[in-house]
């Protein structure tokens, strides 16, 4: 079977947004690939994180998969740091990445901002530990959104300079499972602005660890508009809300978007659904899809963040059969760099 690799980093108070653009789309995915979902604990501490937080959040990622419905026997959970493979491989990698593949990535000049020199190395070397990630276990495919499509070809440039400097065929060249067209999940008080964990505004947002009351309340009290819903016709000929036209009401297009993801349904059908109905009645049964589908998981995660025992030796085990699948694929990498083993 064809193998995926995927990891969210441990930073905290998971949204909706979260669910949307990753999480939801490992549930699909885990039963058609071999599935190694990771928490990425290494990744966060690029930049600092409070040792006591990082580790909570390391168990919040991990409820959050099994809350929205990830099987740990079915798939490998595990966190990063319990897996030396990832650092002794990066390692490697870093003397194979040119200092001008690095220098393109966007990622790095968006996060290190004006300060650039103040920027952790590891910062700069992170493409590195990603593509270590995924190749020390030889996966096949990576679901990646927009965001990360760049580096995901950095690893793939990596895969293949290693496999042509030391003339071997060893490492596999990776396919992007692209996510779809994923859509921006917005605030709810403020369509203009991406759902952020940061906002200070706790109606912004439907965290992962809402309950159904929550939930409900967030999306009744959503910002919206008073005209009817509109229909299909706002979409291009490739079925695309144009941004000009988002950009018109925000929050009717965002709330759209979040009721056609979570039903798992194309827009134009939502559009033409609900076309020239009040907003009152939209929002109505928002409310009891989101609730529907998001409060049993807010729940969930709720019952394992307070069983952090239980937490922990999911991720043990995930950890100690993440080993024994990427153990042996670094060491014979070593042996064909020519490090001497005993």
């Amino acid at each position: 079977m064809k193998r995926i690799f995927s990891g969210v980093q441990p930073t905290g108070n998971l949204h909706l947004g979260n669910y949307l653009g990753a999480i939801r789309h490992f549930v699909a995915l885990q039963h058609d690939y071999d599935s190694i979902f990771c928490v990425v604990d290494m990744h966060a501490i690029t930049l600092w994180q409070d040792p006591t937080e990082l580790r909570a959040h390391t168990r919040e990622i991990t409820a959050a998969y099994l809350a929205a419905g990830i099987d740990p026997k079915a798939c490998i959970i595990f966190n990063q740091s319990q897996v030396p493979a990832h650092a002794e491989l990066a390692w490697i990698f870093n003397c194979i990445t040119r200092i001008g593949w690095l220098n393109r990535m966007t990622q790095f000049k968006e996060k290190a901002g004006k300060h650039r020199e103040n920027a952790s190395s590891g910062l700069y070397v992170y493409p590195n530990l990603m593509a270590a990630d995924i190749l020390a276990y030889k996966a096949t495919h990576v679901p990646v959104g927009e965001d990360q499509k760049q580096h995901l070809e950095l690893a793939r440039n990596v895969a293949q300079k290693f496999n042509y400097d030391y003339e071997v065929d060893f490492f596999p060249v990776i396919d992007p499972l692209i996510l779809g067209s994923a859509r921006r999940v917005m605030s709810l008080r403020d369509g203009t602005r991406k759902m952020s964990k940061s906002d200070t505004s706790d109606m912004s947002r439907i965290n992962m660890t809402d309950d159904r009351d929550a939930v409900a309340k967030k999306i009744r009290k959503a910002t919206t508009d008073p005209e009817p819903m509109p229909g299909p016709d706002v979409l291009d000929t490739e079925g695309e809300l144009p941004e000009e036209t988002r950009k018109q009401r925000p929050e009717a297009y965002n709330l759209l978007g979040i009721f056609a993801t979570l039903e798992d349904r194309d827009l134009r059908a939502v559009l033409t659904q609900y076309e020239g109905a009040q907003f009152s009645q939209f929002k109505k049964d928002l409310t009891d899809l989101a609730v529907s589908r998001l409060g049993p998981m807010g729940e969930e995660m709720k019952r394992l963040k307070d069983d952090p025992d239980h937490v922990d030796s999911i991720l043990r085990d995930g950890a100690e059969r993440a080993n024994a699948i990427a153990q042996p694929i670094v060491r014979e990498c070593q042996e064909i760099v020519g490090f001497l083993r005993p």
